[in-house]
């Protein structure tokens, strides 16, 4: 029976990656100057201290009707929007969860200062490994 199980998550794991190129999640609206960013520290209040994919760090108020569905912690991956007359504070907009961070990480989509998990570095160097390994095992004539 553990294997019927085990044989579903591997057609629903298959299904799920062959997806395409299509994104899952929601990405940030860039017309309306959202970013990607981390939650760096929690001030209290509803004040987050943010780390933008700009470099910047921001000072990011979470509103009510956020801070009420979706709890906002050190290390997780928000979208901010600044703003306009003040560069150096900004809103929280979203919050991604572990599962929806390391997809987009894995699809690569997130720049270096906000990647939590760095899988973009990581997959090229698989494939470099992948290489050198075949190399070494094909025999010579």
């Amino acid at each position: 029976m553990a294997r019927r199980e085990e044989k579903v998550d591997a057609e629903l794991l298959a299904r799920l990656e062959s997806g395409g190129d299509r994104i899952r999640v929601p990405l940030p609206n860039r017309k309306v100057n959202e970013m990607f960013a981390i939650a760096d520290q929690i001030l209290g209040g509803r004040r987050v201290r943010a780390v933008c994919e700009d470099g910047e760090s921001r000072l990011a108020r979470i509103p009510g009707k956020m801070r009420r569905r979706q709890w906002v912690r050190e290390g997780d991956l928000i979208v901010v929007q600044p703003w306009d007359f003040q560069d150096e504070k900004a809103n929280v907009c979203m919050r991604y969860t572990k599962t929806q961070s390391l997809y987009l990480s894995r699809k690569g989509v997130l720049p270096e200062i906000v990647d939590l998990f760095g899988m973009v570095d990581l997959g090229e160097e698989d494939d470099t490994d992948i290489e050198a390994a075949s190399a070494e095992t094909q025999p010579e004539p």
